[in-house]
């Protein structure tokens, strides 16, 4: 399943036969089934990474997210420090932990508490000794928030988010962190990736200190329009330019 060519795996989109073979698919790979794979394209070339057969050909043929993935691959440099906002199950991690190398550091930020287990698994697996995974998400302010993990049906748990108010059934009271605090006693990023299912704003409001002195070199991804263009104009306040990735994705600058 892992090497199906394309032909075979568009056999799902044909009506009636794609949900008989969707039905049949899920009886045979139950949906928590988790392979080993080896990225064969793209920036992250070589790494493992531990993932859900169903999607393992975007992470092995470096198609996940890669705009994001190159443009990481062009300012990322050996002896920056990186963090990780939104960690998932560490894509973004072990490629910057990569690219910065032995002299740099990575500190990845997940909520999920079994995304974050994946994730130490995965920068185990490529043995770097330079990652910190902090078992927070990343909010405007420092304590506690309930936190709504991704759905089951979700092959990497994705769209895990913060909840407040009346819509937080089946969520957990989860750590959550501002970055202007968290550097209070960890290293100052050189460069910050932000994916945090909406919440942009927030974690970035609760950078604004850090956002001012350090300018640290941005890239995020916002997940409507309202949220794009109020973090555009949030980063423009603090002096950043700013240049689309792609439709969904931004890179953000001080020049």
């Amino acid at each position: 399943m892992l090497h199906a060519p394309s032909w075979m795996r568009s056999i799902r989109n044909i009506p009636l036969v794609g949900r008989l073979v969707h039905g049949l698919s899920h009886r045979i790979l139950p949906s928590g089934q988790k392979v080993w794979a080896q990225i064969k394209r793209g920036p992250a070339r070589g790494l493992w990474i531990q993932v859900n057969p169903r999607v393992a050909n975007g992470f092995i043929q470096g198609k996940s997210e890669s705009e994001m993935q190159q443009s990481i691959s062009e300012y990322l440099k050996p002896g920056m420090v990186f963090f990780d906002l939104g960690a998932n199950i560490g894509l973004f991690t072990i490629l910057a932990a990569r690219l910065v190398g032995e002299s740099g550091k990575v500190f990845s930020f997940e909520p999920d508490r079994e995304n974050a287990s994946r994730l130490r698994e995965n920068v185990e697996r490529n043995k770097f000794e330079n990652v910190t995974i902090v078992d927070a998400g990343v909010w405007s302010t420092t304590g506690e928030l309930r936190f709504l993990p991704g759905p089951a049906t979700s092959p990497d748990r994705a769209w895990g988010r913060f909840v407040q108010g009346g819509d937080g059934a089946g969520s957990v009271r989860t750590r959550c962190v501002s970055l202007d605090d968290f550097v209070q006693s960890a290293a100052h990023p050189d460069a910050i990736k932000c994916d945090v299912e909406g919440a942009e704003v927030e974690a970035l409001r609760g950078s604004a200190k850090l956002l001012e002195s350090q300018r640290p070199w941005i890239v995020c991804e916002t997940h409507s329009t309202e949220n794009n263009q109020t973090v555009r104009e949030l980063l423009k306040g603090y002096g950043y330019e700013i240049e689309a990735i792609d439709a969904t994705h931004l890179l953000a600058r001080v020049k």
